[in-house]
């Protein structure tokens, strides 16, 4: 199962992820992390979802070992992202056309993450706040 603990993060991407949440809050957010590390084989089963007969829309274009979220340091999880819904009366908003999004992506971008729910992105994943590769 993946994770949420934000300990699972890099140690680079700890700080950072708990200045989004304070922002966010701070904006009237509630925001859920629902994911910050995940191993290879759950990796490979959101790869699988949407292709070859497995049922589910496409969330990932990444295979296990490819993504930010299976990034390890001395065999120990280290994220490089993280993933979060918006709770509107404390349900999840997936709509992602809810203003919440744009203002969470807003704050993400202002710290220096790449939120691949920006407009043009090459895969929209509305979720998604990874450190910049330029970062470590």
């Amino acid at each position: 199962m993946s994770s949420r603990k934000i300990e699972d993060l890099h140690p680079d991407l700890q700080p950072i992820c708990c200045e989004f949440l304070r922002r966010c809050e701070t904006a009237g957010l509630d925001i859920l992390v629902t994911c910050t590390y995940r191993s290879n084989d759950e990796q490979n089963r959101l790869y699988a979802q949407g292709r070859n007969g497995v049922p589910g829309a496409r969330v990932t274009n990444a295979k296990g070992g490819q993504s930010a979220h299976n990034f390890t340091i001395q065999g120990r999880p280290a994220a490089r992202a993280f993933d979060i819904v918006p709770l509107v009366h404390g349900k999840p908003v997936w709509d992602a056309g809810h203003p919440a999004w744009k203002e969470a992506g807003r704050i993400g971008i202002e710290l220096g993450l790449n939120w691949y729910g920006r407009p043009g992105a090459k895969f929209r994943e509305m979720p998604h706040f990874e450190l910049n590769k330029g970062y470590l």
